[in-house]
């Protein structure tokens, strides 16, 4: 979505290279510009699975593995506004350092019985990990952690039926706005573009418009908490 496609034309230093336990690489030396003004971006390819292997074998009291990323954040972070951090969907090492390196989370949580009994057992395991990461020397301090509702679908009735069911069960947590499920999106993303750079003309204009003011109504709410987070509303 960035205008680059790392296997095939990327071959330089990634996110496990400034994160490695031997020799890691500056963070400067990292992150590369995308076609986005002001968008810089830390490849990641999977040689990051690397990470979780070596953690497991070499991370002790001297060398914590929750410290790795943020440790290679401080390197730079006077010079971005915002660092938006991508974790996978399991709870591993990465995922771990990367919640100890955050500063706010937002979880994305499909409308889906079986997606919120998993979301449940997820958290309740979370913050297990991480109470012991805590007593082991992190420092864990959230200025929001909020869920939001993706591939919301309004002519679906069942997933309609527990989009209040998730509101009451995890209350002012939930983001108001949601993420349509949307064929706009889908096209655009078979395109490898966003809903912000494709033609409206070359799809449905209803369809391109319901989906746009979805991501505007996600994006409007993230930025307020930005805000928020700065202190600045």
């Amino acid at each position: 979505m960035c205008g680059i496609s790392p296997e095939i034309e990327f071959d330089g230093l990634t996110i496990y290279d400034a994160i490695r336990y031997d020799d890691p690489a500056p963070m400067r030396d990292v992150i590369i510009p995308t076609y986005f003004p002001g968008l810089s971006l830390a490849p990641a390819r999977l040689l990051l699975s690397e990470f979780e292997t070596e953690s497991a074998v070499r991370s002790n009291p001297d060398r914590p593995f929750f410290n790795r990323i943020n440790r290679a954040l401080a390197q730079v972070e006077t010079e971005y506004d915002v660092v938006l951090m991508d974790s996978p969907p399991q709870l591993g090492f990465l995922t771990i350092s990367g919640m100890a390196a955050a500063t706010s989370l937002i979880v994305p949580l499909t409308p889906s019985m079986l997606d919120v009994s998993s979301t449940a057992q997820f958290l309740e395991l979370a913050g297990a990990y991480m109470g012991v990461i805590e007593d082991a020397g992190a420092a864990l301090h959230y200025d929001h952690f909020k869920f939001l509702i993706t591939r919301d679908e309004p002519t679906d009735i069942p997933s309609q039926q527990l989009t209040p069911f998730m509101r009451a069960l995890f209350q002012d947590r939930v983001m108001t706005a949601t993420a349509l499920k949307s064929t706009a999106i889908s096209d655009a993303t078979m395109l490898k573009q966003t809903i912000y750079e494709v033609v409206r003309s070359e799809m449905a204009r209803a369809t391109y418009d319901r989906a746009k003011h979805s991501m505007d109504a996600v994006g409007r709410e993230v930025e307020t908490m930005i805000h928020q987070a700065w202190g600045r509303n």
